[in-house]
């Protein structure tokens, strides 16, 4: 699921995805946790599932609340009775260069905002159920082991559990959360309002100003799932620019802000300036040259270099087609209007061309989904050979029609006239052939009208999926500045570098 760099300032790293935040039935949510860690393999490199654990200003006097502080106090006493034995299952997952895995816990509060606590790992591990943030911050420092303190749906209003600004901490928080089934809070005028019970997003609340304010770190993106599917697809992910696949390789790369926040697809995003890295500082220079470079999963839309939260550039005009037969396909399926899951049995094998990489786009159970059999780990994928895919799964209605409960894979084929995909679906047959779906997608039904459907999306060339430019900005400044790239793609997908920073 890594990439190796093409750039000169990334060549010694490689990309790796991961979910820090999201939920399982150890406290409260549904699922198993080594339910959630199956589903994790699925399509990350690491992951945290977190623990909901303490909230010291739970407003318990609001008769109004009552349901909603049963609840948390339920769930939060099962998580401290099920802690030590969570910090074991978490441990047991992990296995450097193959599957990464952090312990977290998360701390709430109005006065201050959400934030989840990691370690690095190990046994004896506390859950610190500081009385306020300034309380958690100093307990924090004086364990004598790895911790960050992350925020997380920043967007809310300070009081209501978005960030306080005044309190947050750079040495503690390199990264914060940006993007997740709450909603993005880049800023209050981006995609992805903030729709929850919990109210809209507050400006003062956004990325955007917490960098206005002088305060440095990174972004990332993280589900907040309840359903024990960590990395589902569309609820945010995160990328990061590590050395190795490693507790020690991934820790480090977050403490250095080398991370990006992504929506769902494994966009991959470099972005240099003046040869530094996301998440540098650089030294004051007028002259700065910004180099980007995007590999996407779908046709890039455009690219926008912001500096100081300002658009200064835009690059949205793709390269003319140069012959090339690299293609991306996404295969999607689901729809229909059985009340009940449907069941898909998929095999999928490219002849007469390479089946070069396959990126899964799996979400499992929405995250207020009830499965009435408790099965949360249903899913399997493989690609047994160079040339062949297979996929069991199960999807269900999609809930309404601007929310998708479809599952799908995307295929990187290098082909030609002749490519050709097979596939057998619930035992049904399918001869796609791949010069086709440059034209547009083909759609399939399993059976009649409002029938599950399956549909093969239009193959996307290299030339639409792939970008890359170099851009001079010449500004002399008295301040800190900072610099940072977004990409949108054509799909409605996203994805947020960390900035880069230039001294003064």
């Amino acid at each position: 699921m890594n990439s190796v760099s093409n750039q000169n300032e990334y060549r010694n790293l490689r990309i790796y995805y991961g979910d820090l935040h999201n939920h399982c039935n150890v406290s409260y949510g549904k699922g198993l946790l080594t339910d959630s860690l199956s589903n994790a393999r699925l399509q990350l490199d690491f992951v945290s599932v977190t623990v909901h654990a303490v909230w010291p200003d739970l407003p318990t006097d609001d008769p109004r609340l009552g349901y909603l502080i049963d609840y948390h106090h339920k769930g939060f006493a099962r998580a401290f009775e099920n802690w030590k034995d969570y910090l074991k299952v978490i441990d047991a997952h992990n296995l450097d260069g193959e599957f990464v895995t952090f312990p977290s816990f998360e701390w709430h509060s109005n006065q201050y905002g959400d934030y989840c606590v990691y370690y690095k790992g190990g046994a004896d591990l506390p859950i610190l159920q500081s009385p306020n943030l300034p309380a958690l911050k100093d307990e924090a420092e004086r364990l004598g082991t790895p911790v960050f303190v992350i925020p997380h749906h920043i967007g809310y209003k300070s009081g209501y559990r978005g960030i306080n600004w005044a309190e947050f901490s750079e040495n503690l928080s390199p990264v914060a959360e940006i993007f997740s089934f709450h909603g993005l809070s880049e800023s209050t005028e981006g995609p992805y309002p903030y729709l929850h019970s919990m109210g809209p997003r507050h400006q003062m609340g956004t990325a955007q100003h917490g960098w206005s304010l002088g305060n440095k770190f990174g972004i990332i993106g993280s589900t907040d799932h309840h359903n024990a599917f960590p990395g589902s697809y569309g609820y945010g992910r995160l990328a990061v620019w590590a050395e190795a696949l490693t507790r020690d390789a991934i820790w480090e790369a977050i403490a250095r802000r080398r991370t990006y926040a992504l929506t769902g697809d494994n966009i991959e995003l470099e972005f240099s300036l003046n040869g530094y890295l996301m998440g540098d500082s650089c030294p004051a220079n007028p002259e700065r040259r910004l180099v980007i470079q995007v590999r996407g999963s779908s046709t890039i839309d455009y690219v926008d270099i912001l500096h100081n939260n300002r658009v200064i550039h835009r690059e949205c005009i793709l390269p003319p087609e140069t012959g090339q037969q690299t293609v991306k396909v996404y295969l999607e399926f689901g729809w229909g209007e059985d009340p009940d899951p449907t069941p898909w049995d998929i095999d999928l094998e490219v002849t007469g061309g390479n089946l070069v990489k396959v990126e899964p786009h799996l979400r499992g159970y929405g995250p207020k989904d009830t499965p009435s059999d408790e099965r949360f780990a249903y899913t399997r994928w493989c690609q047994d050979r160079p040339d062949h895919v297979s996929l069991q799964t199960l999807t269900r209605q999609n809930p309404t029609v601007h929310t998708a409960a479809t599952e799908g894979l995307v295929l990187e084929i290098d082909g030609d006239s002749n490519t050709v995909i097979r596939a057998t679906i619930n035992g049904q047959q399918f001869i796609q052939p791949v010069h086709e779906l440059r034209e547009g997608s083909r759609s399939y039904y399993l059976g009649g009208f409002v029938s599950p459907a399956i549909c093969f999306h239009r193959a996307v060339p290299e030339n639409e999926y792939t970008l890359h430019f170099d851009f001079l900005h010449n500004q002399t400044s008295n301040q800190r500045d900072w610099y940072y790239v977004r990409v949108r793609q054509k799909n409605d997908q996203w994805a947020w570098s960390s900035p880069i920073w230039v001294e003064a």
